[in-house]
């Protein structure tokens, strides 16, 4: 069987969908399928097995910037890579993004699985011409989340099956650690306001004294947070990190933090957290809610003094305990593995019914 899998977004940059579309063509190619990533690249391709259709320009999407390749010529190295690779699946992932995602559907060179990953973006589909005839060129759409399934479903109408984002435990269970100073607080995520960076900085203020905080990501408030926060000597600014090194800060954290208002379908970078072992401390949105289940301590959003009371309680010995023991139960049912097999049997599926 060969598979094309279609990420409408940059994947040399990073995001939930990106992260998501590459592990589960890792964990695909693992099982003997040959599989192929097609999508934008501001850079050298981040695997082996991606073929890179030119670079992205940002888009205002779902209170965030998505970085689409909407241009001609990507839409044309699309088709020629349709064309040339002959895949018997085409496996796309947020259909309705501009650029890659809705030419597959228009174009169709093969059936068509579709992923809906956003929630909160109902707007978003109602404002594209023809967003309904797209969504029919589609022989199966699952949606990561209920929230990411009430949504397409009400403004695409169409049956939808709720799945899971997945992770590969493995690669978080058993790497290195990031040695630490002290207890350290984990936030990776772009710097923007529905992620809540600036409630975190507000609740460091409440922590004790010793505790650290390391920031990976970058966006349009780093400037402005870190100029706030200038001088203070327990808060490092990480800029971009790759992959290797989030595992590792995942790994060597006492406590990862969550603190986003809002727009929040699922929250892969939690399963990540679970599956290093890293207590978790998040704001309580039902996407996140249903992904940790009890393996966190949840917090109203925007409560810098509620956020710094369950950090505390999470640097607690015991209290970290218990996090971490429910967190790696509770990621092994989000295996990668067990995605990928769900994604297969749909494939073969659409195969079977095309050859009848």
């Amino acid at each position: 069987m060969r598979v094309g899998m279609v990420c409408p977004y940059s994947l040399t940059l990073p995001g939930g969908v990106q992260s998501q579309v590459l592990a589960l063509a890792r964990t695909m190619r693992e099982m003997g399928v040959h599989v192929r990533v097609l999508g934008p690249c501001d850079g050298p391709p981040p695997d082996a097995g991606v073929t890179p259709l030119g670079n992205s320009l940002p888009a205002a999407a779902n209170g965030s910037i998505a970085p689409v390749a909407p241009d001609p010529p990507a839409q044309l190295r699309l088709i020629r890579a349709l064309r040339d690779e002959a895949f018997d699946v085409l496996h796309v992932h947020e259909p309705l993004s501009p650029g890659a995602s809705m030419t597959s559907l228009v174009v169709r060179s093969a059936p068509i699985v579709g992923t809906f990953h956003a929630a909160g973006a109902r707007m978003a589909y109602e404002v594209i011409p023809g967003c309904r005839w797209l969504r029919g060129r589609i022989d199966r759409a699952f949606a990561v989340s209920e929230d990411a399934r009430a949504v397409a479903a009400a403004a695409l109408g169409g049956e939808y099956t709720v799945v899971f984002n997945g992770v590969e435990v493995g690669r978080f269970a058993t790497a290195p650690p990031h040695p630490t100073l002290g207890p350290t607080i984990f936030f990776i995520g772009r710097h923007e306001p529905r992620k809540g960076l600036g409630v975190l900085l507000a609740a460091m203020g409440q922590l004790r004294p010793d505790a650290r905080l390391w920031i990976a990501g970058e966006g349009p408030q780093t400037v402005s947070l870190q100029a706030q926060t200038a001088g203070d000597p327990r808060i490092e600014w990480l800029g971009r990190i790759d992959e290797a090194d989030k595992r590792a800060r995942m790994r060597g954290a006492d406590v990862f933090c969550a603190p986003s208002l809002g727009g929040e379908s699922f929250g892969i970078v939690l399963l990540e957290a679970m599956a290093a072992g890293t207590p978790i401390v998040a704001s309580e949105l039902p996407g996140y809610a249903r992904v940790v289940g009890d393996a966190a301590e949840l917090v109203a959003p925007d409560d810098a003094r509620s956020l710094a009371a369950a950090i505390g309680r999470a640097l607690e010995p015991a209290r970290a305990e218990a996090l971490v023991a429910a967190g790696r139960h509770r990621a092994e049912q989000f295996s990668m593995k067990r995605l990928a097999e769900l994604y297969l049997e749909a494939y073969e599926g659409l195969l079977t019914a095309r050859d009848q």
